[in-house]
């Protein structure tokens, strides 16, 4: 039965394999021919590789949750004592089975395209399915050959290594496959925007196409960010939540670039403008999540996040060299037909503002690439890796930031095509008051650090002009009648992508708040207590009631429980532990965490002597903030990906048609 799960999994793989490469020929056959039959084959390829790799990740996981130690991937990342919860994560918990869930969720993916297209971009369709195709090829080849996850071993051991003890964790058995989902969703509107340059159609019907796609991607990404961090912070121990690892940038670099994306297709959308823009853009972001692909599983940088060292970096070099020249190509031999047929008529205009902010994040994007490919090359060239640490991405970065912020809030409320001075500036006259007097608030209370100062103001200012937005058109509404909620209701019903976008903003809002406040104003004390000794830091008093062994099923070590007060009076208790896990002997840090929306309480335990301990202790304002941002995001995208209801004849319009 073993061998046949070993067996059943690999036949899934190879089966997968020859099914994407039947639908590629099929497709080009089809549309050479002008054949329906080869076409409608074509799309049944699709569906068969999609359920093919179901039948292989089914098969894996299977082996995970039975522990069958004939199979090598699940002798080297389950144990016996592994949780079922964690062997499950097994499956991306090393670089084999994360490819094949990469190659799973691009196999969905496309059976999704597939379907949803059945009466829609016939012309695109079978260049679409030849792209998509082709790129899960490529990882079914190298699942078929160097990262077989179902090769077997000839004497199977009779327990297995288990997941590295840093995985075995709920951050960890979202993180990847969320990040995944974002990563692999590129690779459609990618596929779109090459069957465009391929068939010449090169209007904004492939961008309509792939919108919800493009929202997905971006948004899978930023979660997958943010449910990245939140994993560093409550397990790695250090008291912060970003370091600027090679592994974070990797995936911070395609979200910016989507970030541009997602904003940039409404201008060609309603001007036709930003026709090479959003190309090259997509092109871009397809690219750099194969770029961060290849980091995590070719072992070229230190970090946390990535994998040993791997023969396919150089397979993933070529690939991703092959796709961006070929992609490239093509934009530069259709220039003559993307010549743009409506220009910027003023730089103050929404599109102008756009086309800013597309500058200041691909600006942002190309920063954080030059910092995290830098050791590389130095190790290239001169053989020494010379590595960039946190203070260049902070003075590159920020600035970029905090102008991304000012063109959120003006690019809001700009309208199209030209917007006069005098007219924005009474516009934005309530917003920058409110920015102002909160300024003034800010450097009375001791707030002097420039960009925290800087950052805290242009959050209040952009949610000012949003919030003003909001009322704005929902008092155009209540003047014909409805009340407060159904003018709200129907501002959402209308137009949910420009009003769940707005959300979407707030949620960046309250995110950049939270951040700006955790990065700038953090502190910490360490010392050395005995039992009912007391440390104290801001408005918290620390009381060391207990040192005892700590033990559970995987870990064993020792644990210090700590009494919380403020004020004298008594919060609760904390409990910190430094432990060994059992079968790896790997030692870990349990930190111990109080959390409020106004600070974080962080306890390490760093050391243990008789009678006494030594303790590092961060507080940390306003974390809380970052999480519930997200939350605010998810909302919002939710929304911007509903359908758009029609307007019935004689509804209210909005904001007289500046959206």
């Amino acid at each position: 039965m073993r061998v046949l799960m070993s067996d059943l999994g690999a036949f899934a793989v190879r089966a997968g394999l020859v099914c994407a490469l039947y639908a590629i020929a099929a497709a080009l056959v089809g549309v050479r021919r002008h054949d329906e039959s080869f076409l409608s084959s074509s799309r049944r390829g699709v569906l068969a590789a999609a359920a093919f790799l179901t039948l292989a990740s089914v098969t894996l996981v299977w082996s995970l949750v039975a522990a069958d130690f004939s199979i090598r991937y699940v002798a080297q990342n389950t144990s016996l004592t592994t949780p079922f919860f964690y062997r499950i994560s097994g499956f991306w918990g090393n670089m084999d089975g994360s490819l094949l869930l990469w190659a799973w969720i691009l196999s969905a993916y496309s059976a999704i395209a597939v379907v949803t297209n059945r009466r829609h971009n016939a012309v695109l369709m079978p260049y679409v399915i030849a792209v998509l195709m082709g790129v899960l090829t490529f990882f079914l080849v190298l699942l078929a050959t160097a990262a077989d996850p179902f090769t077997r071993v000839q004497i199977p051991p009779p327990d297995g290594r288990g997941l590295n003890p840093l995985l075995e964790d709920p951050g960890m058995f979202f993180h990847p496959p969320t990040l995944y989902l974002g990563y692999v969703a590129l690779t459609v509107p990618f596929a779109f925007a090459v069957a465009a340059l391929l068939t010449g159609h090169l209007s904004a019907e492939w961008i309509a196409g792939t919108r919800r796609w493009a929202l997905v991607a971006w948004y899978f990404i930023g979660l997958g960010l943010v449910l990245g961090g939140w994993w560093a912070y409550h397990v790695l121990g250090w008291g912060g939540y970003w370091g600027w690892d090679p592994v974070e940038n990797s995936a911070l670099m395609p979200w910016l670039v989507m970030t541009a994306y997602v904003h940039s297709v409404m201008v060609q959308q309603r001007r036709g403008m930003l026709k090479v823009w959003n190309l090259a853009l997509i092109i871009l972001a397809f690219g750099l999540s194969i770029f961060g692909t290849f980091l995590t599983r070719s072992g070229v940088v230190s970090s946390v996040h990535a994998f040993a060292r791997s023969s396919i970096g150089p397979v993933f070099t070529a690939f991703l060299g092959v796709a961006m020249l070929g992609a490239f190509g093509l934009l530069l031999g259709r220039m003559d037909r993307l010549r743009e047929t409506h220009y910027l008529e003023s730089a103050l205009s929404r599109e102008g503002a756009i086309l800013f902010n597309n500058v200041a994040l691909v600006a942002a994007a190309a920063a954080v690439f030059l910092g995290t490919t830098f050791p590389m090359f130095t190790e290239a060239i001169q053989g020494v890796r010379i590595l960039v640490g946190p203070p260049y991405f902070n003075q590159v970065f920020v600035p970029i930031a905090l102008l991304v912020l000012f063109l959120m809030g003006v690019g809001t409320s700009i309208p199209w095509v030209e917007e006069r001075l005098p007219r924005l500036g009474r516009r934005l006259a309530l917003a920058a008051t409110v920015a102002a007097a909160g300024g003034v608030l800010l450097l009375v209370f001791g707030i002097r650090k420039p960009a925290a100062l800087s950052g805290f103001i242009l959050a209040m200012f952009v949610g000012a002009v949003t919030l003003a937005e909001f009322a704005r058109n929902a008092g155009s509404r209540r003047r014909l009648g409805e009340s407060l909620p159904q003018a709200v209701y129907a501002l959402f019903r209308v137009n949910p992508q420009r009003y769940g976008g707005y959300v979407v903003h707030l949620g960046v809002l309250v995110m950049a708040v939270g951040i700006t406040a955790s990065s700038g104003f953090s502190r910490q004390v360490e010392a050395s207590l005995a039992r009912d000794d007391q440390l104290r830091i801001g408005r918290y008093q620390i009381t060391l009631q207990r040192i005892a062994p700590y033990r559970d099923s995987t870990r064993i070590g020792v644990a210090v429980q700590l009494g919380v007060a403020n004020a004298g009076h008594a919060l609760g208790v904390l409990e910190a532990a430094k432990v060994v896990h059992i079968s790896s002997q790997q030692p870990l840090n349990l930190v111990g965490i109080r959390s409020s929306p106004r600070d974080d309480l962080y306890v390490i335990l760093t050391d243990v002597a008789p009678g006494q301990v030594r303790l590092r202790v961060v507080l940390t304002p306003l974390v809380f903030w970052i999480w519930t941002g997200m939350g605010v995001i998810s909302l919002g995208t939710l929304i911007a990906v509903l359908p758009e209801f029609r307007r019935r004849p004689g509804s209210v319009p909005t904001a007289g048609g500046r959206g």
